[in-house]
């Protein structure tokens, strides 16, 4: 978690406003809608896992888990399966309305998470519930919100690696 939001930091750092609104294409995101995208995203997936936290623990779901730990970073940070957000975690349904607000809001949000992390005495692991792409433990929806923030980090790369990026 704490890496994650370092990589984002130091990736977006210092980006003009220009910078920050600059799309390679028109059908893709540029920084400021991928900060607007982290900032809801972060959110909804920690509502999700606080949900499944406060639900009854079901221990005897965990033999449905079919992935490791492991596998759920390496999924949700594969960059080479492209995967299509939901509606309501679209950027433009965000209510922030500069790359700064939605990356501020993050940093609230990721500080209160890591915060719960390092300080929650709950069994993550006997909390389980299905995703997408199978069963999953809080445990493991927590390694999710990070590994996402790394995809779009990486995404924000992208775009700042096109050859039209602006220089300032």
């Amino acid at each position: 978690l704490e890496q994650t939001r370092d990589d984002l930091q130091k990736t977006v750092s210092g980006l003009s406003e220009d910078q920050f609104n600059f799309k390679p294409e028109q059908e893709k995101w540029s920084v400021k809608e991928c900060l607007q995208h982290i900032a809801i995203t972060e959110d909804g997936l920690w509502k999700w896992c606080d949900g499944v936290i406060k639900a009854a623990p079901n221990p005897g779901k965990r033999t449905e888990i079919k992935s490791t730990d492991d596998q759920i970073i390496k999924m949700i940070s594969d960059r080479s399966a492209k995967v299509k957000t939901t509606p309501e975690m679209q950027p433009d349904k965000s209510n922030y309305t500069t790359a700064l607000d939605a990356l501020s809001a993050f940093n609230a949000s990721r500080e209160k998470l890591i915060k719960y992390v390092k300080t929650t005495k709950d069994d993550l692991r006997n909390h389980v519930t299905e995703a997408p792409f199978g069963s999953v433990d809080a445990y493991q929806l927590i390694l999710f919100i990070s590994a996402h923030t790394n995809r779009h980090t990486q995404q924000i790369a992208e775009v700042m690696a096109d050859p039209n990026f602006p220089k300032t």
